[in-house]
């Protein structure tokens, strides 16, 4: 089941939310854990991703799920 991350704009919590692609396209709104808000969004965090090379290890920021981030990233 795919995991989702979600910010509540009423007090900034952070929380994850499990649910089916179903459940997603049926226009999921989770409410904030905290304080009860169905004030929430949707945010798509990002990764590093750490890779060795001959001038020494190699820092590169993948981009999370969208548009940018190519095929297969979700």
């Amino acid at each position: 089941m795919p995991t989702y991350e979600y910010v509540c704009t009423q007090c900034q919590t952070k929380f994850d939310v499990y649910a089916t692609l179903a459940e997603k396209e049926q226009g999921l709104r989770p409410e904030c854990p905290k304080c009860q808000s169905q004030e929430t969004r949707q945010v798509f965090a990002s990764f590093a991703m750490i890779g060795g090379s001959k001038g020494g290890t190699d820092f590169t920021m993948m981009p999370g799920c969208g548009p940018a981030a190519g095929p297969g990233c979700c």
